[in-house]
């Protein structure tokens, strides 16, 4: 019973010193990207199709790995605008519209507090490691497989 008591005290007290312990999981969604030349692609996206999970996005992550990203669902089409403020990795953001073809694909800088903006209105965000995108063979004009 005091090892269960001492174990629960030291859990909460790891949630107060390191906060990345105590955040709630996103889910989880097996993505398919189709590429102008027909391949179909697969990355495990967290989705975030909520405003506080959309605002934290991959805040204080240091590690994302390849083939890995968040998907950032928005209720309606419109002009898009991503930082990395708190965000140590470097990532690459596809702006996707609402008919899944991504539109732009841009770099960010870790930290960076400027504005990566979208060219055009669009409903999706997918941020992954920088890099990915095209070592996948991702470009704009290319799909996302929406359901």
């Amino acid at each position: 019973m005091k090892i269960e008591k001492l174990i629960l005290c030291l859990i909460f007290l790891a949630s107060l010193f390191f906060p990345a312990c105590a955040k709630s999981k996103l889910p989880v969604k097996d993505l398919t990207i189709k590429t102008a030349d027909g391949r179909e692609i697969t990355v495990k996206a967290e989705i975030a199709d909520k405003a506080d999970t959309r605002a934290k996005g991959f805040m204080e992550r240091k590690s994302i790995p390849d083939g890995t990203g968040m998907l950032f669902v928005f209720e309606s089409d419109q002009f898009l605008h991503f930082w990395m403020k708190n965000t140590p990795h470097p990532l690459s953001i596809a702006y996707i519209d609402s008919r899944g073809k991504i539109r732009d694909i841009l770099d960010m800088t870790p930290y960076s507090l400027a504005d990566v903006n979208s060219t055009v209105r669009v409903r999706y965000a997918l941020e992954v490691p920088q890099g990915w995108f095209k070592k996948a063979g991702i470009s704009e004009g290319d799909s996302l497989l929406l359901d």
